[in-house]
Formats: structure tokens, sequence, C-alpha cells
């Protein structure tokens, strides 16, 4: 991916446009919780910033993501996570980020995640229906504020509600107490799995998982 130089700007006013909830026939879905909306991104500019929330050191210390997960650049990352996706913010930005996203097949769900108070981009979630897990991340201002457990709450509502999922997995470093707390206030109790995993960039770290039950699995969409 060519992340191109996008300026500083002020954060966009407005909510963005998905309704929690109000989903539709080409798969995109949005879900709220008290304080983060979560939808599939609808412009280049929302994967960009989701990607952004992630690429500091100590979030790559969990995830190990590839290269072109990363964005480089210090200055574009802190634009993208300055602005947020109302509609006003377009002419503020490269042209190639204003275009549609299109969810790619076979890959996870993936959700950009953005703060209802002041409407900036926030981190991101990934739900992989086939594999029966999801993970996500926020971005360095929006952590050690409690939104780690609403994030994996509305991960876990997407994978029971929307996708009919039964249960749902997560699996982490026992060594990120950030995240392990998380999950356990978003309702995840521990499970059984592989003791070591391999992250995107090769590196081989301890693993340990939770899962998400919801009884009987009913879709809302």
């Amino acid at each position: 991916m060519v992340w191109p130089r996008v300026r500083r700007s002020r954060a966009a006013a407005g909510i963005p446009v998905p309704v929690p909830g109000k989903c539709t026939p080409d798969g995109r879905h949005s879900v709220a919780t008290e304080r983060l909306l979560l939808f599939t991104p609808r412009t280049q500019l929302d994967a960009a910033a989701a990607i952004a929330a992630a690429s500091d050191p100590e979030a790559q210390r969990w995830l190990g993501n590839h290269a072109e997960r990363i964005v480089p650049s210090a200055d574009t990352k802190e634009a993208l996570l300055l602005m947020g996706p109302a509609t006003d913010a377009g002419h503020r930005i490269p042209r190639q980020l204003t275009e549609p996203f299109e969810p790619v097949p076979g890959q996870p769900d993936f959700f950009v995640c953005v703060r209802l108070d002041n409407g900036r981009y926030a981190g991101a979630l990934e739900v992989d229906r086939p594999e029966g897990r999801l993970g996500g991340w926020l971005a360095p201002g929006s952590r050690g504020q409690g939104l780690g457990s609403e994030l994996f709450r509305a991960g876990a509502l997407l994978a029971h509600a929307h996708f009919g999922m039964d249960t749902v997995r997560a699996g982490t470093e026992p060594q990120n107490t950030a995240c392990l707390r998380a999950l356990r206030r978003a309702g995840f109790v521990a499970d059984e799995g592989p003791p070591r995993h391999t992250l995107p960039d090769g590196r081989e770290v301890d693993a340990g998982w939770f899962r998400h039950e919801d009884g009987p699995a009913s879709r809302c969409c």
C-alpha cells in the first residue's frame, strides 16, 4: 500500500452516517456501545485510519503485522488519527482516500472504530468467521480508558447476532495484561488452545485463549 501525504486537520464535527444495527444486503454491518461506533469501512480513509491506529511500536509488539499493514510515516499516522469519517472531511484528504472501500471476499470481516464523543477514529476489529475468532486494537489516544472491553463486547455482538456464531474465540499473549482485562470485562472466559502462536511477522509467542458464548445464536440482519 502506498501512503499519500495527509495534512493535519481538525476532527470532523459530525457523527458517521452508519446507524447501529442498520446492516445492508451487501454485507456491511454496524454496532455501537456506550462510547464507540463500529462499522464496515465505507472509504479508503476509514481503512487507512484503522491501520494507522495499530502502527505504533506498542501495538506492533503484540500484533506483529506485515509491513503493508503499518503506516510508516509518523506525520501521516498522526494526521489520520486526528480525522473522522464524517462526510464533510473529504476535501481535507487526498482524493484516493475518498474512494469506496470494498470488502475482500474470503477475508475476515473488518470494522473501523470511531469514538462517539469526538467523531475521531479510535481503532479496529476483525471477525474471522471460518476460524471462529476475533481480534482488535485501539489507537494510542484511546487506550487506558476502558474502551477495550467495549470493543470486544461489540465484536461478540457482531459474531453472535450478525453472523450467527454460537461461540467466538480470541487469543492474546499472557503478558498482555490490558488485553486480558478487556476480554474478561467483555464477558470472555478462559478456553483451551495451542500454547504457542505465530504472528504475521514470523515471531512465535506464548498464547492464551478465551471464548464468548451466547447460546443459540440469532441473526439480526
